[in-house]
């Protein structure tokens, strides 16, 4: 329990060990109160996390990485003044709340890494009034493993990133040296805690389990290749979304960057998919980066492509 505190944070393998009760001075520049960005309903996840109806989607602000290609750039750069308000937990809670209560009985938490203590804070609160989602934790995979023990009886549906398996890439990109091993051993813990097998219920969403998201970038397929690798090696029953949804959200300080994933880089990922037997999942249709740009100035940050 000791690294789980924001007194002396250590709850992201950042390990800052900033008192974040009185300053927001670690990585993340993220206090004690949760930034909260959107609480909003989302339906461009995947089929078995959104459903028809979507999920309750709370989106927090700044970030334990600095990804330089991040969709979400309007509200996870650390340096950013109006990325997202501190609202209490109760306030948080509350909007949940109202979702909830239109029949949405999903949650998902987007970004959580270094609000953990704050998101079992607001399950707690739910639960106190009486409302018992299903929970689903959408990271970036660059989580601790002790703060993933914490979680374990809080999160029904992990749903985490895999980004990369060369630390050169991460360290140019996300402005991190160790995410390979970091990340490895993350999901490993939640393979610990979930296994491959992915519940699900008679409406076809996801209850139990874990679904590990890859991002393929332009010009990094071999990248992409060792990540569906090392999964595979894990457990080729594991459940993958691999995404070609990427975009250029602006220009790139890395020109590699300044396009689209091709037709002929994905499909030769997909290739590899079938050879390594990783049947359970999902994929994209190239067009697909089109319908992933959100706009989080405004009340419902996602276009109308999904209502």
């Amino acid at each position: 329990m000791a690294s789980f505190t924001l007194e002396n944070c250590r709850i992201c393998p950042r390990q800052c060990g900033v008192n974040r009760l009185k300053s927001a001075s670690g990585y993340c520049r993220s206090g004690n109160a949760p930034m909260i960005s959107s609480i909003c309903i989302h339906q461009g996840e995947e089929p078995a996390i959104s459903g028809k109806n979507g999920i309750c989607n709370v989106f927090f602000a700044h970030c334990n990485l600095h990804c330089v290609y991040c969709q979400n750039y309007q509200i996870s750069r650390n340096d950013a003044d109006n990325s997202g308000a501190e609202i209490s937990i109760d306030k948080a809670a509350k909007r949940i709340i109202a979702f909830l209560d239109r029949g949405i009985d999903r949650v998902g938490y987007v970004s959580p890494t270094h609000f953990s203590v704050q998101v079992i804070e607001i399950i707690n609160a739910l639960h106190a009034a009486g409302y018992f989602p299903t929970i689903i934790y959408n990271s970036n995979g660059y989580d601790d493993i002790e703060t993933l023990k914490q979680l374990s009886d809080y999160i029904d549906v992990y749903l985490p990133d895999l980004k990369y398996c060369e630390n050169y890439i991460a360290e140019k990109y996300s402005d991190v040296d160790n995410y390979v091993e970091v990340a490895q051993k993350a999901i490993k813990e939640m393979y610990a805690q979930k296994g491959s097998a992915l519940e699900i219920d008679e409406k076809g969403l996801a209850k139990n389990g874990m679904i590990i998201r890859h991002l393929v970038l332009p010009g990094m397929t071999e990248n992409s290749k060792k990540v569906l690798k090392f999964i595979a090696g894990l457990d080729p029953q594991l459940h993958i979304s691999l995404m070609s949804q990427y975009y250029p959200p602006f220009r790139m300080p890395f020109e590699e960057l300044n396009r689209k994933v091709s037709a002929e880089e994905y499909e030769e990922l997909l290739e590899l998919l079938e050879t390594l037997g990783l049947e359970n999942g999902w994929i994209q249709e190239p067009e697909s980066s089109d319908c992933y740009r959100p706009h989080f100035d405004r009340e419902d940050p996602f276009p109308g492509f999904f209502h």
